[in-house]
Order: C-alpha cells, then structure tokens, then sequence
C-alpha cells in the first residue's frame, strides 16, 4: 500500500526543514523526475482522462446534478476583482461565502444576458455557476481560477477575434453585477462583492477517468467529483493522517503551516514506513518536484539534511 501526498510549492512550506525528524527524512528521500508547475497540471497527473484534458464544469455539474450528457459546460463562478494603479486583479473566486438567497438574486439578470445567446446559466450551488453549451460549442482556453489568482485578469483572457464575444460577455456581466443591491449590501456588512465572473473548465465529460489510488481525501469539491466519476472512494480531508489500508491520494494542497505538516502527516507517515504498514509515500508539489519515501530509507545516515526549498 502506498499514499501520496499533494503538496503546495516548496517555496510556501519555508522551514519545513527544520522541524525536527523532517531533515533526515527529506535528504534520505529519493528524487522522483520533475513534472510540470501549477496546480491544475499537479491534479492532472492524479487522473488519467480520455480525451486528455481537464473538463472540470462537466465532471462537477455530472457529480452534483447529474445532467451533463454529451453537451459542453464552462464554469462561470462567481468571483471578486479589484482595480489597482496598474491592472485589474482577481482577487478571489467560488468560495466567498454566498447564501443561496443571493447567488438566486445575482443570477437573475444574468440569465437573459446568457439565455439570448442560447447558453443557459444556473447555480445549483452558490460556490459553483455553470454555463450549459451546445454539443459543437468551440470553447477559448481559459486560466484556471488557482492560477489566476492575484494576476492582471487582461493577461489571462483568452486572445483573438474567437474569444472576443467573451470579453465582452464579461463585460456585460461585470456591469450587471456591480450595479446588483446584493453587492451594495455586502459591501455595507464588510463582506467581499461579487462584481465579476471566471470563466474556467470548459468540455465535455470524458470517455473514461481513471485515479492510481483506491480513495481520494480532499477539501476540494472539484477533486472529488473527478474520483467519484473514476468510481473511487472520495471523503474530505481529516484533520491528521489515520492509519487505513487503502492506498491514498492525499490533498495537502491548501496547507501552508510546516509544523502542521510534519507532525499531522509527515512523522505519522514515517512510523507507518517503519512499521512495514505503508509501502511507500510520494510527496507531489505544486512546482513540479516530487520525493519518494519508503522505511529502509532510514539507514541513508550518510545523507545530509539541505536546505528546503532545494
């Protein structure tokens, strides 16, 4: 049995090194080949899909509604961007702590925005909006929201006269929403507008998803609607690693604390290796560099503890 862990960027985790037992156990690992940077290419070495790509509208809405069929889905979730001296920036997306009430109302006037183009938009959850498009649709390639976050929004938009009626729905939607009495009263109780959309996810559903592991432990709804459509066990995340006998996909991906880390996970792990209970541990990074621990590790006394991130 092995697990895997994913793990933010080595830069976010400084001083993971330094907590004791963590040092020996990084030098003695062994240094798996170097993938690539970035969050949505780290969940995409998790799942192997046919076609390749990565059609998260499709995957969540089949998860959560049940409706996707062969037509095409684009993710238009809610999101917050802020002017500053140089560029506009997104500041957040999805995850804003809308009630159901207001993501109902902020819907509203954008349905007959959508609904002239013949492109219905709903929210069966206030978090997560979709697009439903025609089964030919030709969709832009949009920037994930992880990869987006905290960038000039222009750069990220798609180029080229094909993806020009989007920039300009946005646009329009922006518009709407900023001028929306939801927006003013969530400004006037110190919490975040909603004042524009991220488009993201667009496909259809795959022909086939498959995941290496027999059970998948995240806090990321969209993680675990692609292991429950490659018919894995999907749960949320525990609090500190428990002893099992499944073989793992561990989502570590928003935890930024080293101590955390190590004495939640990493130091648990390490006795499973020693005990013979676990196989072996990958740590996966969101900038490309992977580790593998296994228990007869420990007797690489002759490796020195570096400095994290190497």
């Amino acid at each position: 049995m092995s697990q895997r862990l994913l793990l933010p960027a080595r830069a976010r985790l400084a001083g993971l090194s330094t907590v004791t037992g963590v040092a020996e156990l990084l030098a003695r690992a062994d240094s798996l080949p170097v993938q690539a940077a970035g969050y949505q290419a780290q969940l995409q070495r998790q799942m192997q899909l046919l076609p390749r790509g990565w059609p998260l509208a499709a995957v969540s809405r089949q998860v959560e509604v049940g409706d996707a069929g062969d037509g095409h889905w684009l993710r238009a979730d809610p999101a917050n961007v802020r002017a500053d001296i140089t560029a506009v920036r997104l500041l957040a997306c999805g995850d804003m702590g809308l009630r159901q009430d207001e993501s109902d109302a902020l819907l509203r006037p954008l349905k007959p925005l959508f609904g002239d183009l013949g492109w219905p938009i709903s929210a069966p959850s206030p978090e997560r909006w979709y697009v439903s498009l025609p089964r030919d649709a030709q969709l832009p390639a949009f920037t994930d929201p992880d990869s987006a976050l905290g960038a000039e929004i222009h750069d990220l938009l798609p180029p080229g006269s094909d993806a020009r009626r989007w920039r300009a729905l946005l646009n329009e939607a922006q518009i709407i929403l900023h001028n929306h009495p939801v927006n003013a009263e969530r400004t006037r109780s110190g919490r975040m507008p909603v004042n524009s959309l991220w488009f993201h996810g667009g496909g259809r559903l795959p022909d086939l998803i498959a995941c290496d592991k027999q059970v998948v432990l995240s806090n990321d709804f969209s993680l675990r609607a692609f292991a429950r459509q490659a018919s894995v066990s999907a749960a949320e995340l525990p609090a500190r690693y428990v002893p099992g006998t499944q073989s793992a996909l561990i989502d570590l991906r928003a935890l930024r604390d080293p101590a955390q880390l190590a004495n939640d996970w990493l130091l648990p792990l390490r006795a499973a290796l020693r005990a013979g209970q676990v196989r072996a541990v990958e740590l996966d990074f969101a900038d490309g560099y992977r580790l593998l621990l296994t228990g007869s590790q420990r007797w690489r006394f002759w490796r020195r503890a570096q400095s994290w991130p190497a």
